[in-house]
């Protein structure tokens, strides 16, 4: 029985919802236009998901079928009854546009003259019908949370952009373009449009009240392109030289960009030092999350406590009274105002700030955590959650969500790479704190973990779709950075919407550049290629890098790395316990770094009349047992892996993978690193 014939079955007895899944089969799989028309109508009138329909819908008068009953029916159901709002909001932007000083043309089309219908789709976008083409176009979401051009490229002149239709992308500029009158020159953000009847037209979406209050805007239609720039001195009488540059305040500044730590080892240094010293952003090294939210929500709490103005500035001695009192009058501050104050005031951190520039700065954060475990979690269905509580604290941090435009960039490197400098890293802090313990200090004893579980189970280059901080993300390889500078850094500073500027040529912290001693001790200086052929063969052997690399290949396919110890070949059970046995590396350093804590097990209450030398058997003995049960807690993971896990969010839609940055192919100095 054909789908077709089992979907009209169903909705003859009136079994809705099986109906309604049968009918999307028809639209999904079947190629007859009629019968695609007859489940889309069905599952509309039935009161389904409506996107189906509407999907289909768009398709069929794409391709010429039936167009006059598709177009019936999506402006009968879609069109219609959303049309006095768009008609009310294209009024309303007429209006004030038509009072503002900088749109020099106010022949506004009537509404039903314009050349684009905007159909409702579904909270946040619309599709464009085009009347005289007789086409639909592709959804918009006008307040998609992505910048997707590099705005700030040059900072030579005022802005200049050309047909910019996003409500953020608008209220991006406007928010991050200084005041001429804070600048003490000509700087208001050019926008070109090459049409004005389409000009006209998206007014119907978008909202021009709140990019119109400082008339930092300047519209320029068609052939007005030939003013930019305009002489505000000469043609208004508006002479900005006049105003002193002020000081960036506070709440300025609303862009972030994070740069998130994938996993231990990947470079994330090396990539700070880099953006260290840049003119439009204030940067500070990697810190720890708790240590920042601990000093952070101290220097709230002092803020909070402070009974006068004079009372907050000796409580912020050294801080810059300018930011001390400004935080204090502040009305509903927030840990994210504290966080930028701290930044402002910060030496380091502003010790490449242009205080001039055109644009406010972003803040530059790399919160780091010791390590992130991830667990997997799968329902019943198969499918997967991927879970770790350090990054959910990260990603809830109210530093983060306190910025209204976030940019996300993730350094990652060759697995099997970071994974044996985290053992390598691991193991020497190890032997460091026991050090510190044998000379009577108060720390923490610290032991290698099964970091090999980790690395496979850690899959944080799969983003959610529907994470506010992922929407705006790219992944950037640590090696494209270091052999291939030039060509990545270009890039990725368009991504970011920075200017490529000198700063980013050399290696500094704290604007001083890198002199042959790593900033960090253990860390490669500046360029140096070493880490990116270095394989830490003592910490790593051929049966956990094959491992890794088996369960990571679509990783390695996705982000361009070749194998160097999978073969290919297909991977069972048995071949999974014959690399488990192989773990001789990984075991060794556990073992080492564990027999410490062991060798402190109080076994008194086990027997009293414990020789020394049973004690130390007994110790032994516990201590292999719990190395050996590792081997079981691989297989298991192993064994969850294999099953064909579909990785999805807390709500159930896929995760995908994060977008690689591809390095500018003309600026390539050497072949792209496999």
């Amino acid at each position: 029985m054909k789908t077709i014939e089992l979907a009209r079955k169903l909705a003859a007895v009136n079994s809705v919802e099986e109906a309604q899944t049968a009918y999307a089969l028809v639209i999904h799989q079947e190629e007859d236009p009629a019968e695609r028309l007859e489940a889309a109508v069905y599952i509309l009138q039935s009161g389904g998901d409506y996107r189906i329909s509407y999907t289909c819908f768009r398709e069929l008068y794409n391709q010429g079928h039936f167009r006059e009953e598709v177009l019936s029916l999506m402006t009968g159901a879609f069109y219609e009854p959303n049309v006095k709002e768009l008609k009310k909001r294209y009024e309303r932007n007429c209006r004030l546009l038509k009072k503002y000083p900088y749109l020099f043309r106010n022949d506004f089309l009537p509404f039903e003259k314009l050349p684009i219908c905007f159909f409702p789709y579904d909270d946040n976008g619309y599709v464009p019908f085009y009347p005289d083409r007789q086409r639909f176009g592709d959804y918009i979401n006008f307040k998609n949370p992505v910048v997707g051009r590099n705005f700030f490229k040059d900072l030579e002149k005022p802005i200049l952009a050309d047909g910019v239709y996003s409500q953020y992308e608008l209220e991006y500029l406007n928010d991050n373009v200084r005041r001429s009158e804070d600048v003490g020159r000509e700087n208001h953000v050019y926008l070109h449009y090459a049409d004005w009847e389409f000009f006209c037209a998206y007014l119907q979406c978008l909202n021009m009240k709140p990019l119109l209050e400082e008339e930092k805007l300047v519209f320029l239609i068609g052939d007005e392109l030939a003013q930019y720039p305009i002489d505000f001195k000469e043609r208004f009488g508006v002479d900005y030289s006049r105003y002193p540059v002020k000081p960036f305040a506070v709440r300025e500044i609303k862009r972030l960009i994070w740069h998130t730590q994938l996993s231990s080892h990947n470079g994330g240094d090396f990539f700070n030092e880099i953006f260290d010293d840049h003119p439009n952003l204030l940067v500070l090294p990697s810190m720890m999350v708790e240590d920042l939210d601990k000093q952070i929500s101290e220097f709230a709490e002092a803020m909070n406590q402070a009974l006068s103005l004079q009372d907050a500035l000796e409580r912020f001695e050294g801080w810059k009274p300018q930011i001390v009192e400004e935080l204090y009058r502040m009305k509903s501050r927030t840990l994210k105002d504290v966080m930028v104050a701290a930044y402002l005031q910060t030496p380091m951190a502003v010790s490449g700030l242009d205080w001039s520039s055109r644009i406010v700065p972003a803040v530059f954060f790399q919160p780091h955590v010791d390590n992130i475990v991830y667990k997997l979690i799968t329902d019943p269905k198969g499918n997967t959650v991927l879970d770790a509580d350090r990054l959910n604290e990260i990603d809830q941090s109210p530093f983060l969500r306190g910025f209204r435009y976030i940019k996300t960039f993730t350094p990652l490197r060759r697995f099997t790479t970071s994974h044996a400098a985290s053992v390598r890293f691991m193991y020497y802090y190890s032997l460091q704190q026991e050090q510190r313990l044998a000379a009577g200090e108060k720390v923490t004893r610290n032991a290698v973990s099964d970091v090999i579980s980790e690395r496979i189970f850690n899959r944080s280059f799969m983003v959610d779709p529907e994470n506010r901080l992922y929407k705006d993300s790219i992944l950037v390889r640590f090696e494209d950075g270091k052999l291939n500078p030039k060509a990545t850094f270009t890039v990725l500073a368009a991504f970011l919407d920075l200017p490529y500027t000198q700063s980013m040529t050399y290696c500094s912290e704290g604007g001083k550049k890198a002199d042959g001693t790593p900033f960090t001790p253990g860390n490669d200086v500046g360029f140096d290629p070493a880490p990116v052929y270095r394989t830490y063969d003592d910490f790593v052997n051929d049966s956990e890098r094959y491992f890794i690399e088996y369960f990571l290949r679509d990783a390695y396919a996705q982000y361009g790395y070749d194998f160097h110890y999978y073969d290919g070949a297909p991977v069972d059970e048995a071949k999974v316990e014959e690399l488990l046995s192989g773990f001789t590396t990984m075991d060794a350093y556990i073992r080492a770094t564990w027999k410490s804590v062991f060798d402190n097990l109080d076994l008194s209450s086990e027997e009293k009349d414990f020789t020394p030398e049973k004690v130390e058997e007994a110790r032994a003995a516990v201590l292999e047992e719990f190395v050996a049960s590792f081997r079981e807690k691989r297989l298991s993971h192993a064994r969850t892996l294999m099953s064909g896990l579909r990785f999805v969010n807390r709500n159930g839609q896929p995760l995908c993978f994060m977008r690689k940055l591809e390095p500018d192919p003309a600026l390539l100095e050497q072949p792209l690193y496999h």
